[in-house]
């Protein structure tokens, strides 16, 4: 069976959710991957293969808007790695992995080919519910 809440129902989700990414001691972190993205966040990240890794301030939530939260950007860093970003995974202040993002199709790069030593960082973080 699948639940899909009211938009105001699922606003409040991902309210919820942008408070658990700021629990722990440190900050939220996307961090970029060049191989296949996992079949669940359960699966772990082959650290191997992170390109870059993006901390958002504390607290990371920006505003409530009708149909979707933002997020406030996150910092620039530095690519530690060459390669094409193809996913990226979002981990709470704890280090715990949060959820898993596609490259183009969940979270769009200017440029997903990503230089040694280049700085990326996410202006623009949009959450939606499902519904």
């Amino acid at each position: 069976m699948s639940v899909i809440p009211s938009v105001a129902a699922g606003l409040a989700q991902l309210q919820a959710l942008a408070t658990f990414l700021d629990t722990g001691s440190g900050n939220a972190t996307f961090s970029f991957y060049n191989d296949s993205k996992p079949s669940s966040v359960a699966v772990a990240a082959n650290p191997s293969a992170k390109l870059v890794t993006l901390n958002l301030p504390k607290p990371c939530f920006k505003s409530l808007n009708a149909d979707n939260i933002e997020l406030n950007p996150t910092d620039a860093a530095t690519v530690t790695k060459t390669g094409t970003a193809t996913w990226a995974r979002l981990y709470n202040g704890n280090g715990d992995g949060v959820a898993d993002f596609a490259v183009g199709s969940d979270i769009t790069l200017a440029n997903p080919n990503l230089v040694l030593g280049s700085t990326l960082m996410i202006n623009s973080i949009v959450l939606r519910p499902t519904t």
